[in-house]
């Protein structure tokens, strides 16, 4: 018969144990998420790499190929769908521009505007990147079937869109830091 436990498993019975009056079913969750996440950045990041681009670097250059020929966006939309600050986005442009992976264009609706559009070295990059990264989490899903992966993808979405609704985690652990003396 095979072992089905992990090590979550034996850390949430050390703490069940030495914590009975705290329900342990959250951590069974999150738990699993983190170490999972932690196996994911580093697959992402190897994948990356091997490809030549830095995470960011991939992330920025992802949002201009999944728009679509002539692949390109305005600053507004990188920031807005890689989750930085504009500040942030202005550096990374203008490290993209460095290595010749994207140019700045006039925004032909408004010529004070700047349009960010990905050079064919960035696409060659970005879809290398994109195959070695479907590689890399086809071998981290592997134990799972077809059925089995649907699911957890229905039950990872639900997942998602309640912890969305919640503010940082941050704001919970000061709320606990204020309690104390």
């Amino acid at each position: 018969m095979q072992d089905t436990t992990d090590e979550v498993d034996g850390i949430i019975a050390s703490w069940s144990a030495a914590r009975p009056d705290l329900d342990f079913a959250p951590p069974t969750v999150f738990s699993r998420l983190s170490r999972i996440a932690k196996h994911l950045d580093r697959a992402r990041s190897h994948a990356f790499e091997r490809s030549g681009l830095a995470s960011w670097e991939f992330d920025v250059l992802a949002v201009l190929r999944r728009s679509g020929s002539p692949y390109r966006q305005s600053p507004k939309v990188l920031v807005q769908q890689t989750m930085v600050s504009s500040g942030t986005m202005t550096n990374r442009i203008d490290r993209l521009v460095e290595r010749e992976l994207v140019r700045r264009l006039t925004d032909p609706n408004d010529g004070r505007g700047v349009l960010v559009e990905m050079t064919p070295l960035g696409q060659t990059l970005v879809d290398a990147a994109m195959t070695r990264l479907t590689d890399a989490e086809e071998r981290l899903l592997g134990a799972m079937s077809r059925p089995e992966r649907e699911r957890l993808a229905v039950l990872l979405r639900k997942l998602a869109r309640s912890v969305d609704r919640f503010e940082p985690v941050s704001e919970v652990i000061d709320g606990i830091d204020s309690q104390e003396p």
